[in-house]
Parts: structure tokens; C-alpha cells; sequence
């Protein structure tokens, strides 16, 4: 599904050049549940957003579903980040004057879903993740792993074939983290794509490979134990 190959991406800070990513390779197969883990400045957000269509590769060749994303036009880049991937991230970023409902029903809106099928979807993926009791609440209203799960569900609400969570766990409690890696797994069983971006080792253990990235370089485990749903998650 991914085949990421001598990646490289190059930020100019001043006089000075930041290899964020430096001759990277990564392949995801359809299905796999992928930890890319490394501290703070190795690249991994860079990756990411290189993975999630919303940057460009300096060098290097990616293929999406086997179709190079050089090769698409600004709209299908659009609509590739609109109904093929779903982005967590850490801050949630949900609109804070919209209930949860409204948050989730925001990718139908801009996909132009009539409003009455949207209604069905949205109380749907609200059902699926727990949340059928806050509908109506304010991101203010709701507690870290609640806004977590809405994020969950509007990133969940378009069916899109790859989740990228980018330290979906990182604001967190260890309890509430536990659970929302439990609603990953969940996912995963059902037969999506998950790649999760992470500097938590016990996270990272949880996927089915875990992929190591410093300085830009990404490396691969030899081998990473398989779902630890139980595993204490760190804040």
C-alpha cells in the first residue's frame, strides 16, 4: 500500500540545512498495523506528512496504492487526503464551537454527503467509539480521551483505508491511553491500514512491526511483539 524508497526531505534554518528525512525507505503492506517510533526532531512528523500526502518528498519515490503521488494533480491529492486516510493527532483539532457530532460530520460536509445520509454515518461512528451519550457536547464539555475518540471517529466516519496517528496517546492519561490503543487494535482487526507516529517504546510495542527513525534515517526492528491491548500506555 505504501512504498516509500530514498526519501529525502531538506528544511533550511537559516545558514543552516536540516535533513528531516534522509534517503528514507519504508514499505507498508494493506492490513499492517505499523509503529514508527524516535524522538523528539528525528523526522517522524515529517514522515508522516510525506505518508498522509501533506508534503512533498525533496528526493525519492513514493507510491500510494502503487500509483506514484508525484503523478497526481493538486485536486486528487485532495481527494486522496480527504477519503483515503484518516488523520489522529495529538491535540485532536476539533473546532471548539462545534459539538461532537458536528466535528465528526465535517469531512461528510466537504464531501458533499446529502445531509440525511450524513446524520446515519455520523451517529454511527459515534456509536462505535462510545460516544452516543456526548453527541451534543463541546470539545470543552468532553474529557482528553473523549476529544481523542471524536477525533477517532471523524477520522473514521469517510471508511478511508489508512489511519495515520500521529502520538495519538501523547496528552493522555496511561489509563485513557490504553483504551484509545484499544480502539486501534479494534481497527486493525477490522482490516485497516494504521500506521501510529510514537517516541513511546510501550506504544510502539503494541503494532505488528515497529520502525525506528533518527536523525532521518529509519531503521526496522528484526522483530516487535505482537498487540499488548493490556500494556500501561505513558502520557
Amino acid at each position: 500500500m505504501i512504498y516509500l524508497s530514498n526519501i529525502s526531505k531538506l528544511y533550511h534554518m537559516g545558514d543552516e540545512e536540516i535533513h528531516a528525512l534522509d534517503h528514507a525507505s519504508l514499505h507498508v503492506a494493506k492490513g499492517e498495523f505499523v509503529s514508527i517510533i524516535g524522538p523528539s526532531g528525528s523526522g517522524k512528523s515529517t514522515l508522516m506528512n510525506i505518508v498522509g500526502c501533506l508534503d512533498i518528498a525533496d528526493e525519492g519515490e513514493y507510491q500510494l496504492d502503487g500509483q506514484s503521488v508525484g503523478e497526481y494533480s493538486s485536486s486528487e491529492l485532495a481527494a486522496v487526503r480527504s477519503k483515503k486516510i484518516g488523520f489522529i493527532f495529538q491535540d485532536f483539532n476539533l473546532l471548539p464551537q462545534l459539538t461532537a457530532t458536528e466535528n465528526v460530520e465535517l469531512p461528510l460536509i466537504y464531501q458533499k454527503i446529502p445531509a440525511a445520509k450524513r446524520r446515519g454515518m455520523v451517529a454511527d461512528v459515534l456509536k462505535r467509539v462510545g460516544l452516543s451519550g456526548r453527541s451534543g457536547h463541546k470539545p470543552t464539555e468532553l474529557s482528553g480521551g473523549q476529544q481523542q475518540r471524536v477525533a477517532i471517529a471523524r477520522a473514521l466516519v469517510t471508511s478511508p483505508a489508512l489511519f495515520l496517528a500521529d502520538e495519538p496517546t501523547g496528552a493522555l492519561d496511561s489509563k485513557t491511553g490504553a483504551e484509545i490503543m484499544r480502539l486501534f487494535h479494534e481497527l486493525h482487526e477490522q482490516g485497516n491500514t494504521i500506521m501510529v507516529i510514537t517516541h513511546d517504546e510501550q506504544i510502539a510495542d503494541q503494532a505488528d512491526r515497529k520502525v525506528r527513525i533518527r536523525d532521518g534515517k529509519v531503521y526496522e526492528d528484526a522483530a516487535t511483539p505482537q498487540s499488548k491491548t493490556g500494556i500501561e500506555v505513558g502520557a
